[in-house]
C-alpha cells in the first residue's frame, strides 16, 4: 500500500475521483480507499482520516454552495428573471463570501503555497471586480430606464399639446422647463 499521502498531494485526476465519488455519497470510506486501491494501484492511497477530513471540508464547501444557490433560486423569484442590482449584490457577495472562507481555510493549512496565494488573490481581485461592474452596470441601467421614460413623456407631451392646441413655444417651455429635455 505505500506511504499514506495527504489528499491535496495527491494528482488531480485521483483528486477529482475522490470528488466524484464524495459527491456520489454512496461509499464508506474504508469502500472508497478500496475502489482507489482498484482503480490506482500505482498511487499511493490516502488514510482514512485524510479522507474524513477531506470529506468533511468538501461537505462544508457543497453546503455552502447549496445555500448560496437555493437563495439565488428565492431571489430570482421574487425578482423574476431579469438580473438587477439586487441579484448582481447578491453574486458579487456569494463571490465574496467563498473567497473569504477560501482564505480562511488556507489560513488554518500548514501547507500553504504560493499557488494557493495567487489562486486567493485572483478570487479576491474577482470579487472586487463583481461588486464594481454590478455599480457600473446598475448606473446603465438607471440611464437606459430614464432615456426611456423621457422619450415616452415626450411623446406624450407632444400628442397631448397639439391635442389641446399648444403652439411651438409652449411645448419647448414644457420640455425643457418640467422634463428636462433639452
Amino acid at each position: 500500500m505505500g506511504r499514506k499521502s495527504t489528499i491535496h498531494k495527491l494528482e488531480p485526476e485521483v483528486r477529482s475521483y475522490i470528488e466524484k465519488l464524495l459527491r456520489a455519497d454512496q461509499l464508506t470510506l474504508d469502500e472508497m480507499i478500496a475502489e482507489l486501491q482498484q482503480k490506482f494501484p500505482s498511487t499511493d492511497t490516502p488514510s482514512r482520516s485524510s479522507l474524513h477530513r477531506y470529506q468533511k471540508g468538501f461537505n462544508e464547501m457543497t453546503n455552502s454552495l447549496r445555500e448560496i444557490e437555493t437563495a439565488s433560486r428565492i431571489l430570482v423569484d421574487e425578482l423574476g428573471d431579469s438580473v438587477d442590482d439586487k441579484s448582481g449584490a447578491l453574486l458579487a457577495q456569494a463571490v465574496t463570501t467563498l473567497a473569504t472562507r477560501a482564505a480562511f481555510k488556507a489560513h488554518e493549512s500548514e501547507d500553504i503555497t504560493i499557488k494557493d496565494i495567487s489562486f486567493l488573490a485572483k478570487a479576491a481581485k474577482e470579487a472586487m471586480q463583481a461588486r464594481q461592474l454590478s455599480f457600473k452596470e446598475r448606473q446603465e441601467i438607471e440611464k437606459a430606464a430614464r432615456d426611456k421614460l423621457l422619450r415616452e413623456q415626450e411623446s406624450n407631451l407632444n400628442s397631448v399639446a397639439r391635442a389641446q392646441g399648444l403652439d411651438e413655444n409652449s411645448i419647448q417651455f414644457w420640455k425643457e422647463k418640467v422634463l428636462g429635455i433639452k
